[in-house]
């Protein structure tokens, strides 16, 4: 019994299992769903509605696939892009531009909040940012309790498919020039397999993560653009639960849960893509949200026991 679990231990590490089970898994879904949908899910106008509903995800992914990588979780991101929300509504009655920059200058101040916390103060990610979720949450609140917070009449005019896909376009491809071709994708896996050694190699550790930290709020802001062109006002809900939607789409991507050397870029885009497909797909079969949730609960428990890189002994930083 004991080698039994092993052989599939070994099996579950290997590289080609790891490469494809996330394609695998997309293309089941796709399959599966278009079955028991009767290919309904996937007509022209429901296939803009669940590509319109994929924008803010695939962007705000970037932030944290980076934190990610080198070993972190962030948790604040959906209560940081209520807040960056509010920033951008309220700014773009005085001008549209000077509302994107602010936006973005919030979520990189958040970021540093949250980098200066884990980085400096040695305090766990994932508790730092639980803090900070609850807080911003609390910010998002006392900002809309009277009213909603508006954004300019023709804030809405921007939320057209041609504006928000190049939009995202741009951004998925500069993320991914950076990763890959400056050599930052590299020094934040060595972050990611082990402190000590990428300090050892050359690498300025501190530096680095803080730089994230302020990166991933920053694109967050960029993401608040998105979610504010698209409802014209922000609530209390603003953001709500998409820490939660980031994590389970990075994992379903294929993204190893403490980041490390086998993450890939595609696990954002391949991830984003296959969670709106299950949750459209959910719905339009008429499954009650406790059993969605509970769905989804089992699906993402699986993913991160195949997933997790048991090699680097380490989960979170």
């Amino acid at each position: 019994m004991d080698t039994e679990k092993k052989v599939k231990l070994s099996l579950m590490n290997q590289p080609l299992f790891r490469t494809v089970m996330p394609f695998a898994g997309f293309i089941f879904i796709v399959v599966l769903f278009a079955i028991l949908t009767g290919g309904q899910l996937y007509t022209p106008g429901n296939l803009k509605l669940l590509l319109s509903q994929s924008y803010v995800l695939l962007i705000a992914c970037v932030g944290v696939f980076m934190v990610m990588t080198m070993g972190g979780l962030d948790f604040s991101q959906g209560s940081m892009l209520g807040v960056c929300s509010v920033v951008i509504c309220f700014l773009s009655n005085v001008n549209i531009v000077l509302a994107i920059l602010c936006g973005v200058l919030t979520g990189g101040l958040i970021g540093i909040v949250n980098g200066f916390f884990n980085v400096k103060r040695k305090i766990t990610s994932f508790i730092v940012t639980i803090c900070n979720m609850y807080l911003l949450r609390g910010m998002v609140a006392y900002a809309t309790t009277k009213s909603p917070v508006y954004g300019v009449s023709n804030i809405t005019s921007y939320n057209t498919m041609g504006f928000n896909l190049t939009f995202t376009i741009v951004i998925l491809l500069v993320a991914f020039a950076v990763f890959r071709y400056t050599g930052l994708g590299n020094r934040l896996k060595a972050i990611g397999a082990g402190e000590t050694a990428a300090r050892f190699a050359g690498v300025r550790v501190e530096k680095t993560k803080m730089l994230i930290y302020m990166a991933a709020g920053m694109i967050t802001g960029l993401a608040a653009f998105i979610n504010s062109i698209k409802v014209g006002s922000v609530t209390s809900t603003a953001g709500n639960q998409l820490e939660t939607q980031i994590m389970i789409a990075l994992v379903l991507g294929g993204m190893p849960v403490n980041g490390g050397a086998k993450v890939r870029f595609y696990n954002i885009i391949l991830g984003a893509l296959t969670y709106k497909i299950l949750t459209a797909g959910l719905v339009m079969l008429g499954i009650e949200p406790k059993t969605q949730q509970l769905i989804m609960g089992i699906v993402f428990l699986v993913m991160v026991a195949v997933f997790a890189d048991r090699e680097t002994g380490m989960i979170v930083k």
